[in-house]
């Protein structure tokens, strides 16, 4: 659907609204979807195998769509293996994925393109050498998972359990608004509904990698989050039947000062972090000293 433009220069766009908006451009933040055309293209051969087995008969027939669904698993375990390679990639402080679904989908690839070649060519050797190339070069294209946490030395298991479910919960909440905000159909509101997912995401961050500022964030991960999305919700629904330029006005106010408050929070919980470490370094200190080690003062 074709969208109108907004901005600054625009005819409905305002000064005020622009001296507001955070000065990063609009692609800080943003992420290219990890699942791209090489491996969308692996959705193509269970197609063909299922196709070219119609007239295999009955054994063949069978087989070969056995082989098809084979392979079409292992497509989508890669989906989403790539995407959670991704998400691993993009946290300072991650855990391995739980199900190694690159893997699996490397298994699936083999298994599958060994059932074709047992279609055509019923035996032994040649399936599996057909299969072992299959998975060898499945796993020399897309590699495999992760195999071990990141950063995670010295942090509360439990307490990265409780800050996981908050931020599933925020990221939740966050898409939810932009998949509202995109009813509404202005390009200005998603622009700035965007902006403020980037907003919180920095917040976000910031929790995953210091776990201790869960209890003075979850508020506004949670409430706050939740009742942005409540607001989205009612000002797609009223935007998109009336055009009440007054309700997206409000709305727009309402971003903004979710962004300061946000972006307040995330500096505050950023210098209490490196009081502690200040704290912990002037403790270090006095307890060298007092073993009688001789310290440098720094210049």
């Amino acid at each position: 659907m074709a969208q109108r433009y907004g901005g600054k220069y625009s005819p409905d766009g305002s000064s005020k609204d622009a001296d507001t908006q955070d000065e990063r451009p609009l692609y800080h933040g943003a992420r290219v979807d990890p699942v791209g055309a090489r491996s969308n293209v692996l959705f193509a051969p269970p197609i063909v195998l299922a196709a070219t087995s119609l007239t295999s008969g009955a054994a063949g027939l069978a087989i070969g769509l056995v082989g098809a669904g084979v392979l079409l698993l292992g497509a989508w375990l890669l989906r989403d293996g790539l995407r959670a390679q991704a998400a691993y990639d993009e946290r300072k402080i991650a855990r391995r994925p739980a199900i190694p679904r690159k893997f699996f989908a490397a298994v699936c690839a083999g298994v599958g393109v060994a059932l074709a070649a047992f279609k055509s060519d019923p035996g032994m050797i040649a399936p599996v050498l057909y299969g072992l190339s299959a998975f060898a070069l499945h796993i020399g294209a897309f590699g495999i998972d992760p195999l071990k946490h990141k950063g995670m030395e010295g942090i509360d298991t439990f307490q990265q359990d409780r800050v996981a479910k908050v931020v599933d919960e925020a990221e939740t909440y966050l898409n939810a608004m932009e998949d509202a905000v995109r009813r509404a159909g202005d390009r200005q509101v998603e622009t700035r509904v965007q902006r403020f997912h980037a907003k919180a995401k920095d917040l976000i961050r910031t929790v995953e990698e210091d776990p201790r500022d869960l209890t003075a964030a979850r508020k506004y991960l949670g409430v706050y989050l939740m009742g942005a999305r409540d607001a989205a919700v009612k000002f797609a629904d009223i935007y998109s039947r009336t055009q009440d330029r007054g309700a997206k006005s409000d709305f727009m106010m309402l971003l903004t000062d979710l962004e300061e408050s946000f972006g307040q929070k995330n500096q505050k919980l950023l210098l209490d972090n490196n009081a502690d470490l200040t704290v912990e370094i002037d403790v270090l200190r006095d307890r060298l000293q007092r073993e009688g080690v001789r310290l440098t003062e720094p210049e």
